[in-house]
């Protein structure tokens, strides 16, 4: 990784300058009264140190041509319009004995900062962090934090990718928010935007050619990760990783939608950012983790580097959701119409990937690659998220959308699977505030075209109005309401199920020998073993009475269920939609595996 950019202080009144304009004759610094001309190096990058320091407020000016904000900002307080602010990243960290636990042991609980708590602030999020304690959750994943435009954003149209964002508290904030996770042995994770810079804002490519028009992504021109100037771009992006482990201490980056990141280069982009991690993690003595968002099901991007893979730590699972989503809601609209089937579920849990290499009717294309080979802890497993949710018109929530025996089917299905579960904020108790997408854009002709790109990517999904991005009550719908009772025992279920995986030794092993999921008629039976005992899931998916059979030779006792069936050890009823588990342990056990 390369050396710093942007401001960085090294004391109370004296601050040094790098920005990267390599087609800038000259650079000069603005800041409290008085001007500095910076010097041009041979590599493009214009150095350089004014007498300023933290608190203080600047802009760059090149060749003589107007004010712009510093493409490495670690503050905006004025907005993305607005000067740069001079920020000193250091702090009295009490965290020096935290180590996160495995990839395996973590349970995830994604929050969006602004509609996490009432007050939308990291201090707000902080405050609430002993309910995810008490739930059994060991991993927080932040969404995006970076600067974006106004103070209602999802935070996928930031435009300062090393700011964060002013209204949430900023980088203190954010490091207060790690420092307390930490403290309760929560590790953290941050989602991170490389593919793509918001509309509103953004000054890169005033500054250097940090995107290329050879390609094009939905959101307009691609990242330059493979052409001309394409090294110092990789670089800005890696020191920007590195900010996030060294100065804030998160544990993994969540990389989004890395299939956007077009890169044709012998040595990609994504395999020198794990090389550049995992060194980092060495001399840090700590976890620099990677997990990546990836709609392309191709398993070399969780195959490690030695292997000719991307080595990314883990990523996340569409093919688990869709499968689960489109059993127990009926859905079968768009990517939907590629699942539904009982098997997909088994084969999500038994194998990663539900397609690897099938022909998939939404793509009207073969799709994905053998996923039999990839530990089920390199899949990050859900049954909602921000983007299922968000992405649909109204933004509604499984809870919603279906009765509460299948919100408790889902919950079954996610946590006693064997990949690494991941919640959305509220699921656990059955939340229904909506969560549909919503900015707060100054240019009224950007809202304008965010509206009508809405309304035509919905044009056949919803017969009422859609809830406007731009409108501050789409924002304040999506305010968590933190009502446990709405779902009844809902919340206990997830706290008991993620108290299974934690104390059962079976659940602690996360090996595709260890797993086994097979689809007989409408149950799903999933049976995991590992340390001496095996635990037993039977899942009946459609809405009505089923029974299931436990594998013979064990002798076994029941752990969970979430019916009132009663029958024999050999032929196990379940209720419409109901699951019940249980475990055996070694004196009773045949060993066994694929």
């Amino acid at each position: 990784m390369r050396t710093a950019l942007g401001a960085e202080p090294s004391g109370p009144s004296t601050t040094s300058f790098t920005v990267w304009a390599p087609t800038a004759d000259t650079v000069e610094v603005r800041g409290p009264g008085d001007q500095v001309r910076l010097t041009r190096g041979t590599d493009g990058y214009h150095r350089g140190s004014a007498p300023w320091g933290p608190g203080s407020l600047y802009h760059y000016v090149l060749d003589g041509r107007g004010e712009l904000p510093d493409p490495a900002s670690r503050s905006q307080p004025r907005g993305v319009h607005g000067p740069s602010e001079v920020v000193d990243l250091s702090y009295p960290w009490r965290d020096q004995a935290f180590r996160s636990r495995p990839l395996r042991e973590w349970v995830l609980y994604e929050l969006h900062v602004g509609t996490f708590t009432e007050e939308g602030t990291f201090a707000g999020a902080a405050a609430a962090l002993d309910e995810l304690v008490e739930l059994g959750v060991t991993a927080v994943e932040i969404m995006p934090v970076a600067q974006f435009p106004g103070q209602r954003n999802w935070g996928y149209d930031g435009v300062f990718p090393f700011a964060v964002q002013d209204t949430y508290g900023g980088a203190k904030g954010l490091q207060m928010f790690v420092d307390e996770c930490h403290q309760r042995h929560l590790a953290v994770v941050l989602d991170v935007v490389f593919n793509h810079l918001g509309p509103e804002g953004n000054v890169l490519a005033e500054f250097a050619p940090y995107f290329t028009d050879r390609y094009k992504t939905p959101w307009g021109p691609a990242v330059n990760l493979d052409g001309p100037f394409s090294d110092d771009v990789r670089a800005y992006f890696l020191a920007n990783a590195r900010q996030w482990f060294e100065d804030f201490h998160v544990d993994a980056l969540r990389l989004d939608a890395v299939h956007e990141l077009i890169d044709r280069s012998a040595r990609t982009f994504l395999a020198e950012l794990a090389r550049a991690a995992e060194e980092l993690g060495r001399r840090l003595g700590r976890t620099c983790g990677l997990i990546a968002e990836s709609a392309d099901n191709n398993p070399l991007t969780v195959t490690p580097r030695a292997s000719h893979g991307l080595g990314m730590d883990a990523q996340w699972s569409d093919d688990f959701h869709h499968s689960v989503h489109a059993v127990v809601t009926g859905e079968r609209g768009g990517y939907y119409g590629d699942y539904g089937g009982i098997d997909d579920v088994a084969r999500a849990m038994d194998q990663g990937f539900v397609y690897q290499g099938q022909y998939s009717t939404s793509r009207k294309r073969r799709y994905g690659a053998p996923s039999i080979a990839i530990p089920p802890d390199r899949f990050v497993t859900f049954v909602q998220n921000h983007d299922q949710v968000g992405n649909r018109a109204d933004g509604a929530r499984l809870s919603t959308l279906v009765p509460p025996e299948r919100l408790r089917l889902a919950a079954g299905l996610l946590l006693l699977s064997p990949g690494v579960p991941l919640l959305f904020m509220g699921e656990e108790y059955g939340e229904v505030a909506p969560f549909a997408y919503f900015v707060d854009h100054g240019d009224p002709r950007l809202l304008d075209a965010v509206r009508k790109g809405r309304a035509a990517e919905h044009a056949h999904d919803v017969s009422g109005p859609l809830p406007d991005p731009g409108d501050p009550a789409t924002f304040a719908a999506a305010v968590l309401r933190r009502d446990r009772s709405l779902h009844g025992e809902l919340w206990h279920l997830y706290r008991d199920l993620i108290a299974l995986r934690r104390t059962e030794p079976a659940l602690h092993r996360s090996t595709r020998e260890n797993t086994l999921a097979h689809a007989d008629g409408k149950v799903v039976t999933l049976v995991r073993s590992g340390a001496g005992s095996s635990v037993a899931a039977l899942f009946n998916l459609c809405g009505e009475a089923g029974a299931g059979r436990l594998p013979p030779g064990r002798r076994w006792e029941e752990a969970i269920r979430t019916d009132g069936a009663n029958g024999t050890m050999e032929t196990i009823p379940l209720d419409p939609w109901g699951f019940r588990v249980f475990r055996a342990q070694a004196t009773a056990m045949a060993t066994g595996g694929r």
